[in-house]
């Protein structure tokens, strides 16, 4: 069939909810898409089109949504390498290098991480929207790690509602310049648009969402610290921005503070080393989630691309320390557990 159509009945427990709010919690919708379609005349209250998408919801209405027609990705396979850290008839999780584009965008219509994966897996076309078949989450374009795409539509669903529910743990790795002088904190500050410079993200934005960053020091080297940060929402640049508001912006970040401090690094070679770090030191280290078919609890994770590698191991033989033992805090390397 072309048309999928969706029926829910208002419970109490609902009484007074908005749709959007409703309709989100209900499908495997955003509420960017709900409001789409609630434009596009595709969502009726009680048989009459709903007005808007803030439209308060009386208990024992019945909603219904008429979904499009899945479309056909316009995206085009390329034969791109991809790591592999873990997969099955549903889901690909994959080790994202730095440099590479999620998905197609202005500037990038090819060569992105969505070529990629349709090279590799033929029936993705449709799932999860035309130019992003599969993918759930993202990463920016300079930083690496790990990345679950859905090969399914019931995957597709299930990740999305347990991203919404905040089931899926994000661990990241980052370098940031100084030494925090507490072991670890919470950030709890909104994220939003930049009030003037609309390419950035910023904690001083009117219209700044909440958003709550974990952090804890690995290894204090002096200049740069390894952190170990954990996401309880998903913002965009979040981490970014938060590290650069509590004063300890990521290595190497050209948009949130992360180069300018090395010109005060005093000794030449670490200076060296710090400017060939030519992107934010930021890493998907693991993501922690239960299989959205299989109910499996799954962790993969992955180690430390070679740039951030290369320069921890530097900091660690200066120090005259081991480098970063993964049972002392730090994600273990390697796949799927």
């Amino acid at each position: 069939m072309d048309k999928t159509i969706e029926t829910w009945t208002v419970p109490p427990s609902l009484d007074g909810a908005r749709l959007d709010l409703f309709l989100t919690e209900a499908s495997s919708l955003s509420r960017s898409q709900v409001k789409r379609l609630v434009e596009g005349g595709r969502v009726s209250i009680d048989g009459a089109a709903a007005p808007k998408v803030s439209r308060k919801l009386k208990a024992g209405e019945t909603v219904v949504l008429l979904r499009p027609p899945i479309a056909a990705a316009e995206a085009l396979p390329e034969d791109i390498p991809l790591s592999i850290l873990y997969e099955d008839a549903h889901l690909l999780v994959l080790d994202k290098p730095a440099g590479l584009v999620v998905h197609p965008a202005p500037g990038h219509a090819g060569g992105t991480l969505v070529n990629a994966v349709l090279h590799h897996c033929r029936d993705l076309s449709g799932i999860g929207g035309v130019l992003r078949p599969g993918i759930v989450h993202r990463l920016d374009k300079d930083t690496s790690g790990v990345l679950v795409v859905a090969k399914s539509d019931t995957a597709h669903a299930g990740l999305v509602n347990r991203f919404k529910r905040r089931e899926i743990g994000k661990t990241y790795l980052a370098l940031v310049w100084g030494a925090p002088r507490e072991n670890a904190g919470r950030i709890d500050l909104p994220v939003g648009r930049h009030p003037r410079e609309r390419q950035r993200m910023s904690v001083r934005g009117r219209r700044g969402k909440p958003a709550v960053t974990h952090w804890r020091v690995v290894r204090r080297y002096g200049a740069v610290s390894l952190l170990e940060v954990s996401l309880e929402t998903g913002r965009t640049h979040q981490i970014r921005v938060h590290l650069n508001a509590i004063g300890h912006p990521v290595v190497g970040d050209p948009v949130y503070g992360g180069t300018g401090r090395v010109r005060g690094v005093a000794d030449p070679v670490l200076r060296s080393r710090l400017q060939a770090m030519k992107r934010q030191a930021l890493h998907a280290a693991r993501l922690d989630f239960v299989h959205p078919v299989t109910g499996t609890p799954l962790s993969v994770s992955a180690p430390l691309p070679p740039d951030m590698a290369e320069l921890t191991a530097f900091l660690e033989k200066a120090a005259g320390g081991a480098a970063p033992d993964p049972g002392n805090g730090a994600p273990h390397p390697g796949g799927a557990r």
